[in-house]
């Protein structure tokens, strides 16, 4: 059991010592958040099965009984050093809704995978690299770097030797990609996205979905200017289509931008490619990702319960057949919206690079 930070204050090393033995046995003791105004760590517990359940390693999996242990930076740093931990984690990352809640728990359910969902404390970082004004007065990029290593030698633990890390970071962590990639451990990454006609008749198939690509167009479209240079367009000159659109581009211009720094080590999946051959793509992935896995294992996983759920609410049916009817009902009702999105797109990637990069990237997955 992890002590409060009283007791940590304390007992001095032999706290520090108790919480660097208890880092290197296991992933029990997971690093929820970053507090950067206190420059802290916060910690909960996750056994085996929680991890398996959480579709979401965020706000989420808290509870009011949900015990939290907060310690100041300096004793993690130490506890981690003093446990030895290596960086050896693995990623996918996405665009959101394009099934990477479905592969990772597939991925998940192989014995040489540890699949952790949406880790919170990831956010705060691709924050502070995207915004240098959320740093504390003081702060320089090194102190981001170390406190970033930390965090990904405590999220690279596993319950078993043999395991690799596979973490799914949540779609605006894209932005983070490439800093990911280019690290020194080497890591490897699956890229999921869709087509745009896809991912729009997608997000308008869901009143959920819609309602969130309202409340996330102001961050994406200063991350999609930022990536472009200067500012171009105003969110009350876009219609819902041409939000949807930009949506797209913004967030696929960042696995783009990830892939031109490490090509090789990153692998892009269309999910529709995927849902046409699963096999091949789950076997594709998991040895991309330095799984040693058979066609039989792929096969097994498949026929396992992941592929008739809702990958992020499992207690819901939810298959290829029923997406398929809901995103053909969304072309038929929101045609004319669609349209316009792709016009939108068409026209911003012949003006900006990274709209034609963004594409570019598309259009590869889709021929795996």
């Amino acid at each position: 059991m992890v002590r409060t930070a009283a007791h940590a204050a304390r007992d001095g090393k032999g706290s520090m010592a108790e919480l660097a033995q208890s880092l290197a046995r296991s992933p029990v003791l997971f690093p929820h958040t970053l507090d950067v105004r206190n420059d802290s760590f916060s910690f909960i517990r996750l056994e085996r099965p929680d991890y398996e359940r959480a579709s979401f390693l965020d706000a989420r999996i808290l509870t009011p009984q949900t015990p939290v242990q907060t310690l100041p930076w300096r004793e993690v740093a130490a506890a981690v050093e003093a446990a030895q931990l290596a960086e050896r984690c693995t990623y996918i990352f996405h665009i959101g809704h394009v099934g990477s809640t479905l592969l990772s728990r597939l991925i998940g359910s192989h014995p040489g995978a540890f699949a952790l969902r949406e880790p919170m404390i990831l956010r705060v970082f691709a924050q502070l690299r995207g915004e240098p004004a959320l740093w504390p007065p003081g702060w320089a990029g090194s102190h981001v770097d170390a406190r970033l290593s930390a965090c990904l030698k405590l999220l690279s633990r596993t319950f078993d030797a043999q395991q690799r890390a596979v973490i799914k970071a949540t779609s605006f962590v894209s932005e983070l990609a490439a800093d990911l990639m280019s690290r020194a451990s080497a890591p490897r990454a699956v890229m999921m996205c869709v087509s745009p006609e896809s991912y729009l008749a997608t997000i308008l198939g869901g009143p959920n979905s819609r309602q969130e690509a309202k409340m996330l167009l102001p961050s994406r479209l200063h991350r999609l200017h930022r990536r472009i240079g200067r500012e171009v367009w105003r969110p009350e000159s876009l219609s819902e289509g041409e939000t949807l659109a930009l949506g797209w581009a913004c967030e696929t211009a960042a696995l783009a931008q990830a892939k031109r720094g490490a090509d090789d080590a990153i692998l892009g999946v269309d999910f529709e490619r995927f849902l046409a051959q699963p096999p091949f793509i789950l076997l594709t992935a998991l040895r991309h990702l330095g799984i040693d896995a058979t066609p039989d294992q792929a096969e097994t996983m498949l026929r396992g319960p992941h592929m008739h759920r809702y990958s992020k609410a499992p207690e819901h049916a939810y298959d290829a057949g029923l997406r398929s009817e809901v995103l053909n009902e969304a072309r038929a009702t929101h045609g004319a919206e669609i349209r316009r999105g792709l016009a939108w797109l068409e026209h911003a990637a012949a003006e900006f690079a990274p709209v034609r990069d963004a594409i570019g990237f598309a259009d590869g997955a889709a021929k795996l």
